[in-house]
């Protein structure tokens, strides 16, 4: 039997809107994925111990704010100075086109904007997680 993918819904930063990221949370869940959602508030540190501790395969960063070309990035760094480039990391919120392709050069794979159907989501996790 396959083991489960493990994914980290997680709202970095001061974004309090966090609606998205709980749809996100519950569909995963729905397509046999196991959720852990961190809540509001989260610094790139502790989404980043909460990875580790949880022993996840993704990271799916939620943002509303205007601040992913920073917290996303603060992300990616720190999983990789703790080796953890298996880790596949998404993001979804209010992201600018022009920044998409910045994204994904620090690292994040796919970029999920408002109106994004839930099973593209789960079909782009399957087909991109590292188990």
């Amino acid at each position: 039997m396959d083991q489960k993918i493990r994914v980290l819904i997680a709202k970095p930063g001061l974004d309090g809107h966090d609606r998205g990221a709980k749809i996100v949370a519950r569909a995963l869940r729905d397509a046999g994925m196991e959720v852990v959602y961190t809540g509001l508030h989260q610094t790139a540190e502790m989404i980043v111990e909460t990875a580790i501790q949880e022993d996840v395969n993704v990271i799916g960063l939620s943002l509303l704010s205007g601040a992913h070309m920073t917290l996303f990035k603060d992300v990616t760094k720190l999983l990789n100075a703790k080796g953890l480039n298996d880790v596949l990391i998404i993001g979804g919120g209010i992201i600018p086109e022009e920044d998409v392709s910045k994204l994904k050069k620090a690292g994040v794979s796919g970029v999920f904007g408002p109106g994004t159907h839930c099973e593209d989501i789960v079909r782009f996790i399957r087909k991109n997680v590292k188990k």
